[in-house]
């Protein structure tokens, strides 16, 4: 596995044990040379995610809408900084450079994310493994739900069964990269038809 997306909140406001969480997993990803893709941004566990894989001599490239970066929020400090259109731009762009994905804790941008890859590769467009981290129960709710659309017949266990999940970084990080197939399709969907 070369590189990694990480989705992950924004916000200033986060409790600090998710601020952390993500400096722990930049330090863990520039110490195992993975590459970092993320937001782009400077704030939140964004910000901090980022700001510690650099400084851990890690490789990171951060991904920002245009009107994102127009509100000086953008991370100048990165190995690469590429700039898009639009949101549906960023997030192809980040699964176009990434061979896995991990969620960090979050609000709705970081279950956008999660949702289109998850929604990717329930269709098969994809095969790169996707990790939660469920530090302290935060997604304790998502996967009652996730449990109950199975119950209800409206996601197959199959799909379900694909989101790995930790609360611990190091074995999640782990059971992600014993899923990375190394085959990406060079970054692109797979064509529907």
């Amino acid at each position: 596995m070369k590189s990694i997306v990480v989705f992950c909140g924004s916000s200033r406001n986060a409790d600090e044990k998710y601020f952390n969480a993500a400096r722990r997993l930049g330090e863990m990803l520039a110490e195992k040379s993975i590459t970092l893709v993320y937001g782009g941004a400077t704030v939140g566990c964004m910000g901090a995610v980022a700001d510690a894989a650099m400084a851990a001599g890690g490789k990171v490239i951060g991904v920002i809408p245009k009107f994102i970066q127009d509100h000086e929020i953008a991370h100048e400090g990165l190995t690469e900084l590429i700039t898009v259109e639009s949101m549906h731009q960023r997030k192809l762009k980040m699964y176009e450079l990434c061979d896995a994905a991990i969620a960090l804790a979050g609000g709705f941008g970081t279950m956008d994310e999660l949702f289109e890859m998850l929604t990717w590769q329930q269709l098969s467009l994809h095969s790169k493994p996707i990790g939660l981290h469920n530090l302290d129960g935060y997604y304790d709710g998502l996967l009652t739900l996730t449990k109950r659309m199975q119950t209800e017949g409206l996601l197959r266990e199959s799909d379900r069964d694909r989101l790995l999940v930790g609360s611990d970084l190091e074995s999640l990080l782990k059971v992600i990269e014993e899923n990375c197939d190394g085959d990406m399709t060079s970054g692109k969907l797979k064509d529907m038809a």
